[in-house]
């Protein structure tokens, strides 16, 4: 029973560390093709799935980033393609994203 105590603890320490923490920034320049498109055009405007003006994201905190790709991913956030891209993601490709975008300017 101490075992099982032990490892729920160290479970618990493990998912309290922030998913981006150890991000790969260079892993991330091979990824980040699919962020390109939208986020990397300075004041981009789109029409899917309503107009509406794509957020720089660069030189966002790592936390946020995250959070929002995670927030895409189980539903909470809302947005079609968003929610596209994020389902496809690993939580180590959210870390590297985030460790690449949270030191672009």
């Amino acid at each position: 029973m101490k075992t099982f105590t032990i490892m729920t603890a160290l479970a618990g320490l493990a998912l309290s560390v922030p998913a981006y923490a150890g991000g790969d920034a260079v892993a991330a320049k091979a990824k980040v093709s699919m962020c390109m498109g939208c986020h990397g055009i300075p004041l981009y405007h789109t029409v899917y799935p309503e107009v509406y003006k794509v957020p720089k994201i660069a030189g966002q905190s790592p936390e946020y980033i995250v959070k929002a790709l995670q927030g895409y991913q189980t539903g909470e956030r809302s947005h079609a393609s968003m929610t596209g891209i994020a389902r496809g993601l690993t939580g180590a490709d959210m870390a590297d994203l985030a460790a690449y975008y949270g030191k672009a300017k």
